[in-house]
Formats: C-alpha cells, sequence, structure tokens
C-alpha cells in the first residue's frame, strides 16, 4: 500500500485539498519574496564583484516563483493576501541587507535559504505517492535553496558583524511569513 497525502488525518486535521492550498499557497509567497530579496540585493550590490552570483539565484528564485504560480493556478488555490506586503518587504530585507555590506547581504541568504530548507523538508515528508511530482519539485527546488545556503557560507555570511543575532532575526521573520501566508 502506497502512502497518501494527509492519510493519517484525525478529526480535526486539515483535509487534503486544505493541506495541498496551504503548500502552493505558502511557496509561491516564498518564492515571490526570495526573488524581491535578491531584487533588493543586486540593486546595491548588482555591480559589485557578487553580481553575476546573486543574478544566477535570482533567476533560480524566479523560476521556483513560475512554477508555483502555475500549479496555483492549475490547481485553483487562492495565493496569499499577503503578497503586496511580501513584495516590498522582500525588496526591503535585500536592499537593506546589501547596504550593511556583502557580508551581511550573505548573511541574510543563510538565514532565509536554512528556514526555507526546513520548511520544504517538511512539506516533502507530508505528501503522499499521489503528489510524487509536487514532491519531487519541492525537492529540487530545496536542493537548489541549498545551494544559495553554501554560496552565502562560501562567501564569508558567517563573518557578518552580530551574523548569530542577525540569522536569528532573519529566521525568525521567515518563520512568521510562512504562517501567515498558510493562513492568509
Amino acid at each position: 500500500m502506497t502512502a497518501q497525502t494527509a492519510d493519517n488525518r484525525i478529526p480535526g486535521d486539515l483535509t487534503r485539498e486544505q493541506v495541498l492550498a496551504r503548500i502552493l499557497r505558502v511557496d509561491q509567497a516564498g518564492e515571490l519574496g526570495a526573488v524581491r530579496i535578491y531584487q533588493g540585493q543586486r540593486a546595491v550590490l548588482g555591480r559589485g564583484r557578487h553580481g553575476a552570483l546573486l543574478a544566477k539565484m535570482a533567476q533560480q528564485e524566479q523560476h521556483h516563483l513560475d512554477t508555483f504560480s502555475a500549479l496555483i493556478g492549475e490547481r485553483g488555490v487562492r495565493p496569499t493576501l499577503m503578497a503586496p506586503l511580501w513584495h516590498v518587504a522582500g525588496f526591503a530585507l535585500g536592499a537593506g541587507t546589501a547596504l550593511l555590506g556583502e557580508r551581511v547581504a550573505m548573511a541574510c541568504t543563510v538565514a532565509v535559504e536554512e528556514a526555507i530548507d526546513e520548511h520544504y523538508a517538511a512539506q516533502a515528508a507530508i505528501l503522499g505517492d499521489d503528489e510524487a511530482e509536487l514532491k519531487a519539485t519541492i525537492e529540487e527546488f530545496r536542493l537548489e535553496e541549498l545551494e544559495h545556503r553554501d554560496i552565502g557560507l562560501a562567501n564569508e555570511a558567517e563573518k557578518a558583524p552580530a551574523y548569530p543575532l542577525l540569522s536569528s532575526a532573519i529566521k525568525g521573520g521567515c518563520k512568521l511569513a510562512i504562517w501567515l501566508s498558510e493562513r492568509i
């Protein structure tokens, strides 16, 4: 017997359709935020030594966003109502960290990607064989997010001023954005 999404539901748990809607809604929102973060970083650092690197990561995030936007349309899922806020907040986070320096921008990347890695891993764990294609997409994107994290680490993210505090604050913000985007 194959595992199905939401097989282990108990009364009061989300239905399979609600689980899938939350996954698609939050993933599209998260990728919108990621695209905007890289746009903000590129606005400040785009002509510097990290310009090509930021462009490559931004291109991958745009592909992720395009994929989840298409899936939302195909499956008739309502996007998050928080999208206008994530549009502004993502750019502000990207530009703001870049204005504080390349290491701080890379620290932002590491923190965001670590939060997304954890988030995508949890999603992949709850998807059953009935959603093998979605699960494979999430796993593929998760590997690319980990690549971005590794790029940030290779570019001295951990040498950013107050790295532990900065990292914790950004991860906390990501977790709050995830929670809100799943529900609103």
